[in-house]
C-alpha cells in the first residue's frame, strides 16, 4: 500500500462526500486506502460512508459513539493504516489533479524530509496559512502585537505569517517553497517511519495546535518538514467549528503546548502576552467588527 489516507469526520456529510469523490477521481494510479473517523456525526454522515464503505474495499470507516477529538481520530486512524505514506486530510478539502502523485514524489526524493504539505486555498483561489514556526515567547509577542507592522517577520520568524485582518498581507510568504517548524493538520502527508519510530498525536489536545505539537516531536527525531506551493488543495475550512472554537482552540492549545515542552517559568510571561493580545484584540476588533468578536477575545483574555 502507497497511500493511506486518514479523514477525520464530523457533522460533515457533503465536504466528506465531495472530499473523497475528488481523492477518487484524481488518486488513479497509486495504491491507496481512504480511513474515515467518524467522529459520532448526527448528519447521515455515517449511513453515507457505511454504504460507500461496502460498495469499495479501500474505504474504511471507523464509526465511534462519541466526538473523541481531532487528535485521538487521527491515532485511531493511523492504528488502521498500511501505507507507506500516511496523509492526514480534511473532511473540507478538495483533491485536485496531480497532487497525491506528487506530494509522494516529493518525499520520495527528500529522504530528510518527514513531514510535508501543500498549499491550501479558498474557493476564491487566494492562498491560507499553512504553518509556520514554533510559538517561542518572541514570535508569540510578535503574532499578538507587532507582527503587522512592516519587515517585522523578516527579524522574526513568524508563529502564523498569515495576517488576515490587516489587508490580507503576509500571502507572499506561501507563494515559495521552504522549510517550516509546521504545516497544518488539513493536509499533512508523514513518512511511516515516523510512526514506527512511535510518533503518534497527542490526545490530551481536542483540537488545535495539535499539529504543531506532532510537528515539534516530529522534528525532535531529526526529520525536515517542507512546504511547497507546487501542489495546491482546496480547504473550505470551519466546517467543525466555530470561529469562537477557533479562537479560544488556539489559545488553550499554546498554553498546553508551553506547559509541554517549555519551563515553567515562561508560562509568566506567555500568558501576560496572550492576555494582552487578547485585550488589544477585544478592543480593536470589538470596534472594528462589533459585539461578536469583543465578546469571543473578552473570553480569551479571561482564559489566557
Amino acid at each position: 500500500m502507497k497511500l493511506s489516507i486518514i479523514i477525520v469526520s464530523y457533522n460533515s456529510k457533503d465536504y466528506t462526500r465531495e472530499c473523497i469523490e475528488s481523492i477518487r477521481e484524481f488518486g488513479k494510479g497509486i495504491e491507496y486506502e481512504i480511513i474515515v473517523v467518524d467522529n459520532a456525526s448526527g448528519d447521515g454522515s455515517c449511513e453515507y460512508l457505511s454504504n460507500l464503505s461496502k460498495q469499495n474495499s479501500n474505504i474504511v470507516l471507523v464509526k465511534k459513539r462519541e466526538n473523541v477529538g481531532f487528535a485521538k481520530a487521527n491515532n485511531i486512524g493511523i492504528h488502521k493504516a498500511k501505507g507507506k505514506y500516511l496523509l492526514f486530510l480534511n473532511s473540507d478539502t478538495v483533491v485536485g489533479k496531480g497532487v497525491l502523485y506528487g506530494m509522494i514524489k516529493l518525499m520520495e526524493e527528500k529522504p530528510e524530509v518527514g513531514i510535508a504539505t501543500c498549499a491550501l486555498k479558498n474557493k476564491d483561489g487566494s492562498l491560507q496559512g499553512t504553518g509556520g514556526y514554533f510559538p517561542t515567547l518572541i514570535r508569540v509577542f510578535s503574532w499578538m502585537t507587532i507582527q503587522d507592522l512592516p519587515l517585522v517577520d523578516t527579524v522574526i520568524k513568524p508563529f502564523h505569517p498569515m495576517k488576515d485582518k490587516m489587508g490580507k498581507s503576509g500571502r507572499g510568504f506561501y507563494q515559495k517553497e521552504r522549510e517550516l517548524d509546521w504545516v497544518t493538520g488539513a493536509f499533512m502527508v508523514v513518512k511511516r517511519e515516523l510512526i514506527e519510530a512511535g510518533l503518534r498525536w497527542d490526545e490530551s489536545y481536542f483540537m488545535y495546535t495539535e499539529d504543531v505539537d506532532f510537528c515539534f516531536r516530529a522534528k525532535k527525531l531529526g526529520w525536515k518538514i517542507m512546504y511547497t506551493p507546487k501542489w495546491s488543495v482546496l480547504h473550505f475550512g470551519g466546517a467543525s467549528g466555530t470561529r469562537e472554537k477557533t479562537i479560544l482552540g488556539e489559545f488553550r492549545g499554546i498554553k498546553k503546548f508551553y506547559r509541554k515542552h517549555f519551563p515553567k517559568w515562561q508560562m509568566v510571561p506567555l500568558r501576560m502576552i496572550l492576555k494582552a493580545g487578547a485585550l488589544a484584540r477585544m478592543l480593536v476588533f470589538g470596534i472594528i467588527e462589533g459585539r461578536e468578536s469583543f465578546e469571543i477575545y473578552a473570553k480569551a483574555f479571561i482564559e489566557a
